[in-house]
């Protein structure tokens, strides 16, 4: 094992993303350089470009309030976080599929034939899909969308914290959405550091990799 090492970092937001608990509490990032990391994180891959992916922004007290009973231990980056961004996926996303498709015709990225065959086969995958292997598919997208959220946040100068320990349930309620819609992946705080990220011990790629 070993320090984190990246052999082709030229841009520095490989090491220097860490995770950061305590946030300068008198820094407030603007809505609009938070509009602009969710826009930068937009890029992520998913699975048949359906982008399942869908975004809460608590950054006003009132919001902060309402996420505050189902922080549980992570009440520090609640305290101090210019935000917290709360990361669902859509089991519907398939029913996007004509409009993303749609849109890339109109801007010539793809000939209409193209988006027919491929509605043809998204409505075929989807109608095969059970739930479980369109959940599971949705999950590995949107874990895509917040590590990019992550590594952008950081290129605009902040820091952040992806926060697993939630009561996903009881916020999924709060939030008066449709539980077998909306699955609660991710809570992320994001603000200006205020204590340093800590370095952290990484396996080797050798020690994870096989080759055949």
């Amino acid at each position: 094992m070993q320090l984190k090492k990246v052999n082709n970092d030229e841009n520095g937001l490989f090491t220097a993303r860490t995770s950061v608990r305590k946030y300068d509490k008198s820094v407030k990032i603007s809505r609009k350089e938070i509009a602009d990391i969710l826009q930068d994180a937009m890029t992520a891959p998913s699975s048949l470009n359906l982008q399942p992916w869908r975004f809460w922004v608590f950054d006003t007290p009132e919001g902060k309030e309402l996420i505050k009973p189902f922080m549980m231990f992570n009440m520090q980056q609640w305290e101090t976080s210019s935000a917290i961004i709360a990361i669902y996926g859509d089991m519907e996303n398939f029913s996007y599929a004509d409009d993303i498709y749609g849109a890339a015709v109109e801007h010539k990225l793809v000939p209409e034939e193209y988006k027919v065959k491929m509605l043809e086969m998204i409505h075929s995958y989807g109608a095969q899909y059970t739930e479980e292997r369109l959940r599971n598919s949705i999950l590995l997208d949107c874990g895509f969308v917040g590590m990019q959220m992550m590594l952008a946040a950081k290129g605009y100068g902040y820091d952040t914290n992806p926060i697993g320990g939630f009561m996903r349930k009881e916020l999924t309620e709060a939030l008066g959405l449709d539980a077998k819609r909306y699955i609660p992946v991710l809570l992320l705080s994001i603000g200006k550091a205020d204590e340093k990220g800590k370095d952290s011990i990484r396996f080797s790629a050798d020690e994870v990799t096989q080759w055949r």
